[in-house]
């Protein structure tokens, strides 16, 4: 600052006023004193702003996920990406921590606003008893929830946190509707985390879909989101008495060791079985055949989320965003049941 003010020809304080768009300057001085600033290649210090209490320029995002299953994991790599297209618009950082737990999470917010380490979050993979929106009131931080709380789509529990909804039960009885059509009636539901509440709306929306068409057989199965326990729970109902003609899987990776499982146990795909991937990606025109998804947009759902934190941090009004529902692309992995 002190060389700024020489080059300048003003005083310190006149250079911290023209800075930081304080008053007490005048147009033109703060004009020369930003010239300057950028001739000398300054850029202001994130760790003294937020010391002085204007904020650290940052955003946290923290996953309470096994990190093995996060290293197969397309959606996430795509949200983040979107995330980040946001992010770097806006000249903030992302503050990325991977933890055990949720309670490992919530002591990461408690760490990170007592060190003013970020301004705000985005909360991923909300929970059927979520701990983190009560301490993020508590805490006062600025949060986007990406999914949606528990609960139907009313008043807003913590009216502090804005939301990106997807409709998962809308999605879910959009799979079930067409597999129906297509003749099914024993359908595996092979799911994701049971403790997420996505995960509890995805089984919801499958017992009321069963409820409707009288599909008495069909049901949901949870697992770690691993390819490796899609595997196992595949190979364990295709060998029940009246295995499932239809398997339904929370993510392109299940669906992917999914099917790789059905045809080495001799089954045809979609001859005897047809499987439908929650997740599109490029995993799922590799495998043979092609899979059956639903479309969403990972990139679009983090741009999103991001630009709602923005203007939280702008000192806009919580509010919830619906995303689209996403589309079912039909592959080769569909067909008419046999019986």
């Amino acid at each position: 600052m002190k060389d700024i003010a020489q080059r300048a020809g003003v005083s310190e304080s006149a250079v911290s006023f023209a800075l930081n768009d304080r008053p007490g300057v005048s147009e033109v001085t703060r004009d020369r004193v930003r010239r300057v600033a950028e001739q000398l290649g300054w850029r202001p210090s994130t760790a003294a702003r937020a010391l002085s209490g204007e904020g650290s320029a940052t955003v946290g995002l923290v996953l309470a996920r096994p990190a093995a299953t996060l290293g197969v994991d397309s959606f996430f790599l795509q949200l983040i990406s979107g995330i980040q297209e946001i992010l770097s618009e806006r000249q903030l950082g992302l503050l990325f921590q991977v933890v055990e737990d949720v309670h490992a999470e919530c002591a990461v917010y408690r760490r990170w606003w007592a060190e003013h380490r970020v301004d705000g979050v985005l909360v991923v993979d909300p929970r059927t008893a979520d701990p983190r929106p009560g301490l993020l009131d508590e805490l006062g931080l600025p949060a986007v929830v990406i999914g949606a709380l528990p609960g139907d789509d009313g008043p807003a529990p913590h009216p502090g946190l804005s939301q990106v909804r997807a409709d998962d039960a809308g999605a879910m009885a959009a799979i079930v509707g067409r597999l129906h059509g297509l003749g099914h009636r024993r359908i595996a539901h092979i799911a994701g985390l049971p403790s997420l509440a996505h995960t509890e709306r995805r089984i919801r929306s499958l017992r009321i879909e069963a409820e409707r068409y009288g599909l008495a057989e069909a049901r949901s199965l949870p697992t770690d989101y691993s390819d490796t326990q899609g595997a196992e729970v595949t190979r364990r109902v295709l060998a029940e008495p009246r295995p499932p003609t239809a398997l339904i899987y929370d993510n392109d990776v299940m669906a992917a060791a999914g099917a790789a499982v059905t045809t080495g146990l001799g089954f045809g795909v979609p001859e005897d079985v047809s499987i439908v991937s929650w997740e599109d990606s490029a995993l799922c025109g590799l495998v043979r055949p092609w899979l059956t998804a639903l479309s969403r947009d990972p990139v679009a759902f983090g741009r999103i989320a991001a630009g709602e934190l923005a203007a939280l941090l702008d000192g806009g009004a919580a509010r919830t965003v619906h995303v689209p529902l996403p589309t079912l692309i039909e592959r080769q992995s569909t067909a008419a049941a046999r019986d």
